[in-house]
């Protein structure tokens, strides 16, 4: 008989960074490695899937554990650690009967719920913003959770005023524009006669100012989106959602999902401005895109820069703890597109490949033109066997490429949106945070790097009580 061949484990102790019982907690932190700048006041935010088990049941994806806010204050007295759980209907109704109700985005089960039979009843727990002198955790298809800035209790859902209501198609990915602190959103409404592209902008206060409607051709599965001073911007990959299978099957979302790259992408650009201009789309290729990095224009050239797939990621975020298992390269990828005759001008690949995900920029740059980024990276990318973030890569437009990049120690995981805290003092100087998982010491921290010099390694380590899941998306609220 033929020897089975085993896979190797490129992500040794990867179970003890997910399957544990978070706890709520907060305090100083102390033991603290190296200084914290003095400049550095104000706090980081981050959100992510934290519980994957109830009464043996064991949630198979990524995507379907709740969601769970982590802050750090950084003030004169110290930097303080605050985390508690989004405290959804899903979340009160569940720990009320001390099992998974609900269908999940990966995960569906004999007898499970949907949201007015519909829809899912999502776990909030994709992205956090402060906005509008509150706190709004967010979820894919439903409305934010407002949160207390400081405690992270939570207040409730927040609706903007009663413009939006929780059927409202409504992402998990908000934009800010840092001209006037306006939110900008993005939903799709599926409709099987005609999928609906629908978008949001909200003065400082939460406020409505402008809603426009957007008709596509196919039900795409769209996460992110991009910002200019005149436009909104979609890479519409052909990733779609099969409802009969959804409701029919009662299968989960994951399951719902149809990769036809045959159908080719589509680069959809909608201006912001109030008068009802149509959107125009053009074809770019046929790789899938997760998550945009930024969009800007230049006269009549609009720039955007993406993290472009061979296809969809999803499917490696199962089983947990086995994750990106058979993942393919990934490389930040430069569109610019003409606005006047409506074709693509450029297309410019940087060579970093190493699956990069959760890119981030300084959110003053949002919209506008800029030069460096950072996300996470898998060192073990396009090799067999389950891997998870491991590298923290600084990228340059003007260099081209990553060429500034740190590598963690075997058996240590990188976890979260890396986020860029501008020292106010000091224009183009900055500090880069980011989760630190430590599989062989089962800890926890939060790293500071400089951020134009990560390969450096962190400045100053932050060790947690407790080990921390990783997260997803993250945020920064400078003092004052």
């Amino acid at each position: 008989m033929p020897t089975e061949i085993e896979t190797p484990d490129r992500a040794p102790g990867l179970e003890l960074c997910f399957l544990f019982d978070a706890v709520e907690e907060s305090y100083e932190i102390t033991g603290i490695t190296g200084r914290v700048p003095g400049w550095l006041r104000g706090s980081y935010y981050v959100n992510g899937p934290a519980r994957f088990e109830r009464a043996g049941r064991r949630y198979k994806h990524w995507l379907d554990g709740d969601g769970m806010v982590c802050s750090l204050r950084f003030t004169e007295q110290g930097v303080r650690f605050t985390n508690r759980f989004v405290a959804t209907r899903k979340l009160r109704e569940e720990e009320a009967a001390g099992a998974f109700l609900y269908r999940g985005f990966g995960t569906a089960f004999p007898g499970d719920r949907l949201r007015r039979n519909l829809m899912l009843e999502p776990p909030v727990n994709v992205s956090v913003y402060p906005f509008a002198g509150t706190l709004l955790a967010f979820g894919e298809q439903t409305l934010p959770m407002e949160l207390d800035p400081a405690t992270l209790e939570t207040r409730g859902e927040f609706d903007f005023h009663g413009r939006l209501n929780e059927v409202s198609p409504f992402a998990a990915h908000p934009k800010f524009d840092p001209a006037n602190g306006h939110l900008i959103n993005f939903g799709i409404a599926f409709s099987a006669k005609q999928p609906m592209l629908n978008v949001y902008e909200f003065d400082a206060t939460g406020t409505l100012v402008r809603r426009s409607r957007h008709p596509i051709e196919m039900p795409h599965s769209n996460h992110d989106f991009g910002l200019t001073a005149g436009h909104c911007v979609f890479f519409l990959s052909p990733l779609l959602m099969d409802f009969g299978r959804f409701w029919g099957e009662g299968v989960s979302v994951m399951e719902s999902l149809r990769w036809e790259p045959e159908r080719g992408s589509r680069i959809l650009v909608a201006p912001r401005g109030s008068k009802a201009e149509a959107a125009f789309s053009i074809p770019a290729g046929q790789g899938y895109c997760l998550h945009l990095i930024n969009c800007f224009e230049e006269g009549h050239m609009l720039t955007v820069d993406i993290l472009e797939l061979e296809a969809p990621v999803y499917a490696e975020y199962q089983p947990i703890p086995d994750l990106f298992q058979t993942v393919r390269p990934c490389h930040p990828v430069r569109y610019r597109i003409d606005l006047e005759s409506r074709k693509l001008a450029e297309r410019l690949p940087m060579d970093y490949d190493r699956t990069p995900d959760f890119p981030a920029i300084d959110p003053c740059l949002v919209s506008r033109a800029y030069t460096d980024f950072w996300m996470l990276g898998i060192s073990a990318s396009g090799a067999p066997g389950r891997k998870f973030f491991d590298q923290l890569a600084h990228g340059s437009w003007r260099q081209g490429d990553v060429r500034d990049l740190y590598q963690t120690p075997a058996g240590e995981y990188l976890g979260g949106e890396p986020v860029y805290a501008a020292n106010p003092q000091a224009r183009g100087e900055g500090v880069v945070i980011v989760e630190h998982l430590n599989a062989r010491t089962e800890e926890a921290a939060f790293l500071l790097f400089d951020a134009v010099d990560v390969k450096r390694g962190p400045l100053v380590r932050l060790p947690l009580r407790h080990r921390l899941h990783p997260g997803f998306h993250a945020s920064w609220a400078a003092m004052g």
